[in-house]
């Protein structure tokens, strides 16, 4: 073994305390530390509670925005968010800003002309106060819906049941607001 009496000078600490190091390393890693983050916040993944900003254009169009609200809350990976955004969202942090493209088909779903459906008027409490774009609600079992009414004849109401964004890709510009847990 060699000893040189200079060589604590180099470090930051005492040899001696290498013990107490490794045995908080071997604690941490019994207790199942998976990932140990010593410098930045907590990394977006499945489980994580997540709280971001954000605004949602279509067609250069704002369709929604949390700007002077709530940021949005949600628990990722549970579905609670369209599925393209929510891989996007995965392996960010708090603090960062991403603009986040979404297409129909991991967004809203295409348009499926088989939502189109002819309904007779009788089924309608309000068949005279409706015009073409009006949104009904309703109920077919126990599933809530709404549509738009697209068109009105004599004796129907055609309505479209497919999601009004249906079919439109999604423009998402976000920023994390918080990240916590998983």
């Amino acid at each position: 073994m060699i000893r040189w009496a200079g060589f604590n000078r180099f470090l930051p600490w005492r040899a001696s305390r290498w013990p107490a190091i490794l045995c908080c390393s071997a604690v941490l890693a019994a207790a199942g530390c998976q990932k140990f983050n010593l410098g930045g916040s907590a990394v977006i993944k499945k489980g994580s509670n997540v709280k971001m900003h954000y605004t949602l254009t279509v067609d250069g169009q704002v369709m929604d925005s949390s700007t002077g609200r709530e940021p949005l809350a949600f628990v990722q990976g549970s579905g609670q968010i369209i599925p393209g955004l929510e891989a996007a969202l995965e392996g960010l942090k708090t603090g960062e800003k991403k603009q986040v493209t979404v297409a129909p088909e991991q967004g809203y779903g295409v348009r499926d002309d088989r939502a189109i459906q002819k309904v007779p008027k009788t089924a309608f409490d309000n068949a005279a106060g409706l015009k073409v774009g009006s949104v009904v609600s309703g109920q077919a079992g126990n599933r809530p819906f709404q549509a738009v009414v697209t068109a009105i004849s004599a004796k129907e109401i055609t309505l479209d049941l497919n999601h009004p964004l249906a079919g439109k890709t999604l423009n998402f510009a976000i920023e994390i607001v918080e990240v916590k847990g998983s």
